[in-house]
């Protein structure tokens, strides 16, 4: 279709609208206009620049409608609204960069990786509570063990131990004399470990016969002021708790600790105070039968000057209050009894600890 040819130009002239004012009252009839598309501000906003005030003339302009035409209705102009006027209170309008903040987004974990942190966290509680368990267990054999081993162990100490460790050079009698006086015994004489025969009467020795004799270890001691000396030894024997717990028993039920024809025989020191000590100076003894290791520890005392002495009395006896014998009254009955508690403190000591400490009470 052709366009139609517009109309002829009023005659009369047309006064021009002054610049800024804008026509904004709608025409009847005509369609509203279509909104304007949304301009974001610059986020830097402008310079406050105040702008002239322009007032507006009294008259209107004339209305010229708009073209029309020839098929389609009268199509309004589109409406452009201009931006606010800057004021001093004006600020641009925020963007939505400014109001939102983009997160970093978060990856996903992968389920191979959770299932190895899981495995090992399992892992890591197993092994620990392993590892408790078995330390538990272990600590509780070794104990159960060692008191079994430290038993058989105790056997051998006559070889794997010092003989200065058995029997120490000087021992420490804190107390240990008659009224509580205090005794230093010196060690004179260390006899070579050897059998049971040549250390026991054949009655001692067949009394003895049930636990078994291994080996014997004897030294002598005298006293600060070489008036007396005491033998001491150790029978190692090859019995088991058992049979040692029968023996100190027999020896308790049948007070075969107190009988004059059971006494250990003496260790004579040639060249020393003990030179002299023989059979018939033995004046006082002790025998013990201990449990906790398979040894029999005693020890039998008498004078150094190699008096005889006709009345023998047990350690324990000779030590009692009101005694008048002959070992009493010299208190020998104390030296054998000190001497054998020390030597048996000390092989407990080692028993256990593979050390010997001299304890002075």
């Amino acid at each position: 279709p052709t366009p139609a040819t517009p109309p002829a130009p009023s005659a009369a002239p047309t006064r021009r609208r002054p610049v800024g004012a804008v026509d904004l009252t709608p025409r009847p009839g005509a369609a509203p206009p279509p909104p304007a598309p949304h301009m974001p501000a610059p986020r830097t906003p402008a310079p406050h620049t105040p702008a002239p005030h322009t007032p507006a003339p009294h008259h209107q302009a004339p209305h010229t409608p708009a073209p029309r035409d020839a098929t389609g209705p009268r199509t309004a102009a589109p409406h452009t609204p201009a931006p606010p006027a800057a004021g001093p209170h004006w600020m641009p309008p925020e963007t939505p960069v400014e109001t939102t903040t983009r997160l970093r987004p978060v990856r996903s974990r992968h389920p191979l990786r959770a299932a190895a942190a899981v495995a090992c966290l399992v892992l890591g509680l197993g092994l620990t509570g392993g590892a408790a368990a078995g330390a538990w267990l272990v600590g509780d054999s070794a104990a159960r063990t060692s008191g079994g081993d430290r038993f058989t162990e105790a056997r051998g100490l006559w070889h794997t131990v010092p003989v200065d460790t058995l029997f120490p050079r000087t021992l420490d009698g804190e107390g240990a004399g008659p009224g509580g006086a205090d005794r230093t015994w010196t060690r004179v004489a260390v006899a070579p470990d050897g059998t049971c025969a040549g250390a026991f009467d054949p009655l001692l020795l067949r009394t003895l016969r049930p636990v078994g004799c291994e080996r014997v270890v004897r030294a002598t001691y005298t006293d600060a002021t070489s008036t007396s000396v005491t033998t001491v030894g150790m029978v190692f024997t090859t019995a088991d708790r058992a049979g040692m717990t029968a023996l100190r028993d027999r020896f308790a039920d049948e007070s075969l600790d107190e009988r004059t024809d059971l006494l250990p025989r003496t260790l004579p020191g040639r060249g020393t105070v003990a030179a002299g000590f023989g059979d018939a100076q033995r004046a006082s003894w002790r025998v013990s039968v201990l449990t906790d290791v398979p040894v029999i520890v005693y020890a039998v005392s008498g004078f150094a000057d190699g008096r005889t002495v006709e009345d023998a009395q047990p350690a324990a006896e000779a030590m009692a209050e009101g005694q008048t014998s002959t070992p009493a009254q010299a208190g020998l009955g104390h030296d054998a009894d000190g001497i054998a508690d020390r030597i048996e403190r000390g092989l407990r000591t080692t028993a256990t600890t593979g050390k010997a400490t001299q304890d002075p009470r």
